[in-house]
């Protein structure tokens, strides 16, 4: 028999954090973050991460666990994620996935075999040499006849997944698109509980701008300051978060502040829309709209009814 898990996704800033305290302590559960800059220590304002005060107690995982000098892939998450869920289950609680970052996410939830999944580590050194020796152009343009879908949906300095997609490309001599389409999504040991918050879009934007104001107000220039100090640079993946990225090229003196707080809003905005985008992606989804609750107690009752309907079917 599956096991069962729940997730509780959403765009950035839709107020995810609450209503999954209230679902962990209604269910039984534990919290496991899919969100690619709250594994990274250090990086608190700007992650929003969630702190002790707010946990109310329940048990978070995947928060803090690698230092931002660290790289950290999809397949790690689903490792480590995978490891969880088992042991949160085993003591019969309930594994409660709460993020927004959709990658992480849907390497539990289809039947990607990361162990499996045939990779030339020679081919991508050569890649690599190559983009630093031609530009990340050079390399970019190889994605043009071989792959035209990753071709116009990555940008050149994405260069880490230009090169998986060409390497992708080279073992199995398929695109990614065409791989992702012939994976099963029920060939997974979960049952799996999706829940995806949403709210008038308008609203959404204003409550992203309003949480940049007050990520400037709790001191995200010093926290950009104090990494900066730590050594870290705009080349690695922990600072391609946003709001890392814009206030080290203030810091950097590349642009003005008012720009950076500019640049992260609209930023912030245009993720939440290609979030929402990905999410409807899934047919398992189950769309709560907080616009028809009066409160997020009210949210989680419903959600707390609805997968104890379904938890046993």
């Amino acid at each position: 028999m599956k096991s069962n898990i729940l997730i509780l996704a959403g765009p950035t800033a839709v107020g995810k954090t609450n209503i999954s305290i209230l679902l962990a302590k209604a269910l039984n559960g534990e919290i496991i973050s899919a969100d690619s800059m709250q594994i990274y220590k250090h990086m608190d304002i700007g992650s929003a991460k969630i702190t002790d005060e707010e946990k109310k107690g329940i048990p978070h995982h995947m928060i803090d666990i690698i230092e931002p000098t660290e790289e950290f892939s999809v397949s790690e998450f689903h490792d480590r994620a995978d490891y969880l869920i088992k042991d949160i289950t085993s003591r019969g609680k309930l594994p409660i996935i709460v993020g927004g970052t959709g990658l992480y996410i849907n390497s539990l939830i289809f039947n990607y075999n990361f162990a499996e999944t045939n990779k030339d580590e020679e081919y991508r050194a050569y890649l690599h040499r190559l983009a630093k020796e031609k530009g990340n152009e050079y390399v970019h343009n190889l994605l043009k006849n071989c792959d035209s879908e990753s071709y116009n949906k990555l940008y050149p300095n994405d260069i880490k997944r230009v090169i998986r997609a060409l390497e992708v490309y080279k073992v199995t001599g398929k695109t990614i698109a065409q791989l992702n389409s012939e994976i099963d999504i029920y060939d997974i040991p979960y049952k799996v509980h999706y829940y995806v918050l949403t709210m008038n879009r308008e609203m959404l934007y204003e409550r992203i701008n309003k949480r940049v104001d007050i990520m400037l107000q709790n001191g995200l220039i010093d926290e950009v300051k104090r990494l900066k100090s730590m050594g870290l640079t705009q080349d690695m993946q922990s600072m391609k978060g946003i709001g890392y990225k814009e206030i080290l090229m203030y810091l950097n003196g590349d642009i003005s502040l008012d720009e950076a707080i500019y640049l992260i809003k609209k930023g912030s905005r245009n993720y939440a829309k290609r979030q929402l985008t990905w999410f409807r992606k899934d047919k398992r989804v189950i769309w709560i709209d907080k616009d028809n609750f009066k409160n997020d107690e009210s949210v989680a009752h419903e959600i707390v009814k609805h997968y104890k309907c379904n938890s046993t079917l």
